[in-house]
């Protein structure tokens, strides 16, 4: 059985919304049709999701075509970082480095990345248990890199982040060997498996 994890699109970005609630943009809706076009998404069996908007629209757009239901988990979120609410681009982009340079350490409020890694490892060994197919469990760029680093056996590191949102990864649910790392879902892209 293999496991893709896939990563939101591109987002709405509304300061005035929290962040969880935030949907698709056009551009995030526009990639959801070369997601579909994978190989591999018409051959799965469950579609597991964040509770965020964001990640449920993406995890309808594959498991409606299917005649799936999605199965939403909050412990599927992104990492906490309520604390600070929406941040400019720039800032985050300091803040993001910072908590997967510091796993153990709380950036501004934020969740720490140990803990987010452990949270979203136990959150997908769950959604897989018993299951017999392909799964796609949609989520977001910093616990699926979390899961990454994870399933590598490596230290939490930002070198092995999604090359933008809306990308994928897959491995085996029972060795959790990693097929490839990230890539991202675009019209025309390496042959997929």
């Amino acid at each position: 059985m293999t496991v893709y994890v896939v990563s939101h699109p591109e987002v709405q970005v509304d300061p005035s919304v929290p962040v969880p609630r935030w949907g698709l943009s056009a551009a995030g809706r526009e990639r959801l049709v070369h997601l579909l076009a994978l190989p591999w998404a018409g051959a799965l069996t469950r579609v597991v999701s964040s509770a965020e908007t964001k990640a449920v629209q993406t995890a309808r757009a594959l498991a409606e075509p299917l005649g799936l239901d999605v199965v939403t988990d909050e412990a599927l979120g992104e990492n906490d970082r309520s604390a600070t609410g929406y941040v400019p681009p720039q800032e985050f982009e300091q803040l993001a480095d910072a908590f997967f340079a510091h796993p153990t350490a709380s950036v501004r409020g934020w969740e720490t990345a140990e803990h987010a890694q452990s949270r979203f490892v136990t959150a997908v060994r769950r959604q897989l248990d018993g299951v017999d197919g392909d799964v796609a469990v949609v989520a977001h760029g910093g616990v699926g890199t979390l899961m990454l680093c994870h399933l590598l056996g490596v230290p939490v590191s930002r070198e092995l982040d999604q090359p933008g949102q809306g990308s994928w990864y897959a491995f085996e649910q029972v060795s959790g060997a990693v097929h490839h790392g990230w890539h991202r879902i675009e019209p025309a892209g390496p042959p997929q498996r």
